[in-house]
């Protein structure tokens, strides 16, 4: 699925639905969540990281001369959005060990849907940087809009937002959102649900991401 600004990448590979439907499972337990979401986040960033630049490089190994390549500079800065992004870092990491690490905390008002950002801890310039988002749920898209406008503000041209999930509605949302802006978009997810119900949740989604990670607060 793409749009002019935004390109959706649906994983479809066995071990990614099996690790889904262990997820959607309301009888999973917190540890055990948490361990499937980091082998889940590993799986979906083999995917999203497909076009990461790199440069070539020349190695000896203990036979010979061999060509390879190494991640270009700027390295690729990831950002989970706190609290819920934040489980899903350690997988990334598991591919990118030499990544930056930006942190972004937003929460959305569960009565007016409003994005409030409560934390900030970016680097100062993203100008020529491939940003990966983290965040489990694309639902309204409010958080990931916002995120989209900050990392813009920042320099970002483009960016890939990772997420176990989406509902139509927010990927049509980001997609509006997105033709007023210059930064260019790709999403990798999971699965494309049904819908959002009248609390803004993914149909039939997972549940609270957040909450299934570290228990309600």
């Amino acid at each position: 699925m793409t749009s002019n600004r935004v390109q959706v990448v649906v994983v479809d590979h066995p071990l990614v639905a099996h690790k889904l439907t262990f997820l959607r499972d309301k009888s999973t337990d917190t540890p055990t969540f948490t361990r499937l979401v980091d082998e889940l986040v590993t799986l979906l960033a083999y995917e999203a990281t497909r076009d990461i630049r790199v440069v070539p490089v020349a190695v000896q190994t203990p036979v010979s001369p061999a060509d390879g390549v190494h991640l270009a500079e700027p390295k690729p800065v990831l950002i989970p959005i706190l609290r819920a992004g934040l489980g899903m870092l350690a997988g990334m990491q598991h591919l990118l060990p030499s990544a930056t690490v930006g942190f972004l905390g937003m929460s959305r008002d569960e009565e007016s849907l409003e994005i409030t950002t409560y934390a900030d801890r970016m680097p100062a310039d993203l100008t020529g940087t491939q940003v990966y988002l983290l965040d489990p749920m694309l639902a309204t898209a409010g958080t990931i809009c916002a995120a989209v406008d900050h990392v813009a503000n920042l320099g970002a041209a483009e960016l890939t937002m990772i997420c176990l999930l989406a509902s139509p509605e927010g990927i049509a949302r980001l997609e509006a959102h997105a033709a007023d802006n210059d930064v260019r978009i790709r999403v990798v997810t999971g699965s494309i649900d049904l819908c959002l119900n009248d609390r803004a949740y993914i149909v039939p989604g997972l549940g609270d991401a957040g909450d299934r990670l570290y228990g309600v607060v």
